[in-house]
């Protein structure tokens, strides 16, 4: 088979498996090429839970903790296997291709494809680190799902995409055509936004956290993570200050509850990472996002410092969790590693440039192609060092 990718409405439905080992394999090198720096690092972890292991951030920390740490690793997604004939979600693709990588370095890895919200999840984990004697000293949260079943109720919580109070009116282009088209969001119900704060806030990384606690898998001193975005203000109306926005907000406030237990209970520490914005399966369809991220991207390459998931996690782990000291947190007690994105200067610039963006001048004042490039990797598509006029045999390997 010729594997092409089928997009719709900015989301590609398709993976290419071939294209998703060598993108992780290209990351697992770039922290390999860094690893003088992780054998300085202090207090390194030995054994780390990845939930949500298989893409964008999580699967990124999953590599910096395998290849830079060495570390035992869980990795937890919920991923459509492929078929012979049908394809697989990237994730699944990058889940196998990393536990190949990591028995070749012969590094311990486990990868239970099973709904990380749900109590079985919880329990495998559990029974896993216990069979093995381990106990976790880094959990990261890196869950992100348009749905969540509530274990204690069975009832499922869909999350929306929706700014609070009134209607957000913007403008997002197409990925195929390069088009513009204005989009306008009524604004989200009360139930919507609590559904939202249901799905994609905290409850369910406590719950996480709660039962390995009782569970006495967590290692004395360990250190949990969930990531968050909060971005430029330009998007505050339909991400920040919107539903989204809302969960998040929750997150925050879960990870101080977190770090009071932890503390109390194995020494430990809780945190939210505030992380770059960048292409995701999710950014695509956001209003504006397109337009922020495309400029971005110029801008922060002009400046020397544009980074990826990878990048972004090797600083994450080497200058802030494993430094050597006290955890670097704003006034907010977040860690940030999105102020390159967020300095002023850089901030300024995409701004001016916001009013300058047509259809005619989009690749011109913007980097819209660098956008287009991370948009079809992630689903394995457009990687250096891939034939794709080369037949694949099967969707169900790599």
């Amino acid at each position: 088979m010729i594997i092409k990718p089928l997009v719709r409405s900015n989301m590609c439905l398709n993976a290419h498996p071939v294209g998703c080992v060598k993108d992780v394999e290209r990351q697992i090198n770039y922290i390999l090429s860094k690893k003088k720096s992780f054998d300085n690092a202090a207090d390194k972890p030995k054994t780390v839970l990845v939930l949500g292991c298989s893409t964008g951030y999580g699967l990124a920390s999953r590599i910096t903790a395998a290849f830079g740490f060495e570390a035992t690793t869980i990795g937890v997604s919920f991923e459509r296997e492929g078929k012979e004939t049908k394809s697989a979600t990237p994730g699944w693709y990058n889940n196998l291709a990393f536990d190949r990588a990591a028995k070749e370095k012969g590094l311990k890895s486990i990868t239970l494809n099973v709904d990380a919200f749900s109590d079985e999840a919880r329990t495998q984990v559990i029974q896993l680190l216990q069979e093995m004697n381990l106990k976790a000293d880094l959990v990261i949260y890196s869950l992100a799902s348009p749905v969540r079943t509530d274990p204690e109720t069975g009832i499922l919580y869909r999350s929306v995409l929706k700014p609070i109070g009134e209607s957000f009116v913007g403008n997002t282009i197409d990925i195929i055509t390069s088009k513009f088209s204005s989009i306008e969001v009524e604004p989200a119900t009360p139930e919507e936004v609590q559904n939202t704060v249901k799905v994609m806030g905290g409850e369910d990384w406590e719950r996480w956290i709660n039962q390995m606690q009782a569970a006495d898998v967590l290692a004395v001193g360990s250190k949990t993570v969930a990531y968050s975005y909060i971005g430029p203000e330009l998007s505050h109306s339909i991400y920040r200050d919107g539903t989204i926005g809302e969960a998040k907000k929750h997150l925050e406030k879960t990870a101080t509850k977190l770090n009071d237990l932890m503390q109390k209970t194995v020494k430990g520490e809780a945190y939210v990472s505030i992380n770059k914005g960048l292409v995701t399966r999710s950014s695509t369809v956001i209003p504006v996002m397109p337009f922020y991220i495309s400029i971005l991207y110029k801008i922060m390459k002009e400046n020397g410092t544009h980074e990826g998931c990878i990048e972004q996690c090797d600083r994450l782990f080497n200058d802030r969790l494993y430094s050597g000291k006290p955890v670097p947190v704003d006034e907010n007690g977040l860690i940030r590693v999105d102020e390159l994105e967020m300095a002023p200067e850089i901030q300024k610039e995409v701004a001016e440039m916001m009013e300058k963006i047509t259809e005619e001048n989009l690749k011109e004042k913007s980097d819209f192609n660098s956008f287009l490039h991370d948009f079809y990797i992630i689903h394995g598509f457009d990687v250096e060092g891939v034939d794709y006029g080369a037949k694949v045999a099967r969707l169900d390997a790599i």
